[in-house]
Formats: C-alpha cells, structure tokens, sequence
C-alpha cells in the first residue's frame, strides 16, 4: 500500500493506493492516481529520475542505476519513459513479487524456529510432510545452498534454494 503526499496549491492532496494484479474499474482509477503523481511533470510518462524520487517519498530507496534498468525493462515503446500501461505492469509485477515473498517466508516459518533452518530443523519437517531422510542428508541439502558456511540456512540463502 502507497501513502503519497503531494502539495498542490498549498493544500496537501493524499493519495492510497493498493495495487493488485486484478483489474478492477476502482484499482484502475487507483493505479491512474499513483501515475498521475509518479508523473511530476505532467508529460503523461514517468522518467527514472521521477520513479526514483517517488519511491523515496513512498519509503523505497532505489539509486539513479536502478531506476533506469527499472523503466529500461519496462519501458514498451523504448523512448526510455513509462507510460500509463508499461506503469500498471510494473506496479502489478511488484506485488507478484511481494506476494511471492510472503508466501517464502511462511514457508521458511514453517521450518526454523531460531532464525535459521538447521540439519534437525529440515528432517523434522521434511518428516511431517512424509519425506523421510537422514540428518547427513539434510546436511548435504543444507551445504548446497549455505553461502556463509555456517551451517544453517537463513531466509535469504532459504529463498535462493527454493527459486533455484
């Protein structure tokens, strides 16, 4: 959820919106009012130097580099700007990515229960879900995806085992 706050002729405008990758006729029209103040100058396209600031003002912190590989692979006509369409894809892609991420770290709940998924931690699991195997195993699954070698799984090394 975006809270945006814009001043306009000395009167402060607050914009929500919710973006979902339904296309209803009310998340239309929120997805017009996000873009319409995305788009500060008024051209009908965001440039990267108005998503970064926006983004900013939203909580998101992305730099000058980032912002211009966003709209570059968004961008549909290649004029290097976001219009209304290529924006409404990009906002209904972010929360397909948050909502995959929510769905992760349900999952990695399930199997931690210090912060970390350990040998013990995944056969006990894996034994809930019928799978039966040795604590070696678990250790040899575990090894394969450890990028800091210490043994555990953190949600970050969890989400690059469960996306391989």
């Amino acid at each position: 959820m975006f809270h945006l706050k814009k001043k306009k002729d000395e009167k402060t405008t607050t914009t929500t919106a919710t973006t979902t990758t339904t296309t209803s006729t009310s998340n239309n029209g929120e997805l017009e009012r996000v873009f319409t103040y995305f788009d500060e100058n008024g051209d009908g396209k965001v440039s990267p130097m108005e998503l970064r600031r926006c983004m900013k003002a939203v909580g998101g912190e992305i730099t000058v580099e980032e912002a211009e590989m966003v709209v570059r692979l968004s961008d549909s006509d290649g004029d290097g700007l976001l219009g209304f369409e290529d924006f409404t894809k990009l906002m209904e892609g972010m929360e397909e990515e948050r909502n995959k991420e929510s769905e992760l770290m349900g999952a990695f709940g399930m199997y931690e229960m210090e912060g970390y998924i350990t040998p013990k931690s995944l056969k006990m699991m894996l034994s809930r879900l019928g799978e039966s195997t040795s604590i070696d195993k678990c250790k040899v699954m575990i090894r394969r995806f450890d990028i800091n070698g210490d043994g555990v799984l953190s949600f970050d090394e969890f989400i690059i085992m469960m996306t391989s």
